[in-house]
């Protein structure tokens, strides 16, 4: 079994166990994202890919509190629409790389996991999440929205109703809602998302390899055929909030903890 797979960034670990890559998002305290973790985050799905011996990845967060808060929001506190588009592409080709990943993804939400960590949970293939984990789209809160497929892929997985609780009224979901809803397959005790996300894929490991990502691109040609341009879309749209008034102030106002004052 190969050993080779190496990440480029201390900020994303992986660990091979037999046919299953563990990912970790190790970014504390809140494992958000930036270009460097997104940019390793890439970097070890193409490795991945080309390791055909993996058939199965899991994701989790570092610690307990968080699988990831996000990203990092001091990367928009100044407007700048360039960088901020390179933080979108960024976003984009590692999440899309892990929705087409051509083995199984899961993700072990074991926190938090808000904004793009969410987007990351989303273009997994299943979720297992933790009894006392909360998930939400909070971004129209900070001027800003979600740039990494959470526009397109929640509806797919959620409906229209949920998602625009989630998106248009910031509201969180819990466990329990997310296994309600088909957001997650299992709500598992706390501390206990990674192992039982292990135990999922020593099943998918059991299964004929190649008949499983076969399965699992016809599983999914509907939904990533459909949202391709919508996804070109959403990241054309965040990058034209960056800048604007409400998005500065709503960005600093989360940063300086302050309720913000909006213009209409």
């Amino acid at each position: 079994m190969t050993n080779t797979v190496l990440s480029t960034t201390d900020k994303i670990q992986v660990q091979i166990l037999n046919h299953t890559a563990q990912i970790t998002i190790n970014n504390p305290p809140a494992n958000t994202w930036d270009m460097e973790s997104l940019t390793g985050f890439r970097k070890v799905i193409d490795q991945l890919n080309k390791t055909p011996e993996i058939t199965a990845i899991v994701i989790h967060g570092q610690g307990q509190k968080f699988f990831s808060a996000g990203a990092d929001l001091n990367q928009f506190a100044d407007g700048d629409k360039t960088k901020a588009a390179d933080v979108a592409k960024y976003f984009g080709e590692a999440f899309e790389a892990l929705a087409n990943f051509n083995g199984i993804s899961i993700a072990a939400i074991n926190g938090y996991a808000m904004g793009g960590g969410l987007e990351c949970a989303l273009s997994c293939d299943m979720r297992i999440i933790e009894q006392q984990a909360q998930v939400a789209l909070p971004e129209a809160s900070v001027g800003l929205l979600p740039c990494a497929g959470g526009t397109q892929r929640l509806p797919w997985i959620v409906g229209e109703a949920w998602t625009c609780k989630m998106i248009l009224l910031g509201e969180r979901m819990n466990a329990e809602t997310a296994v309600q809803t088909g957001l997650a397959i299992e709500q598992v005790e706390t501390g206990q998302a990674l192992e039982h996300a292990l135990a999922l894929a020593e099943k998918i490991n059991r299964q004929s390899p190649d008949a499983v990502r076969a399965c699992k691109r016809l599983l999914n040609k509907a939904r990533e055929s459909a949202i391709q341009t919508g996804l070109e879309a959403e990241r054309s749209e965040f990058v034209g909030l960056i800048g604007e008034k409400n998005q500065l102030e709503g960005t600093n106002s989360f940063l300086e903890k302050r309720k913000p004052e909006w213009l209409h």
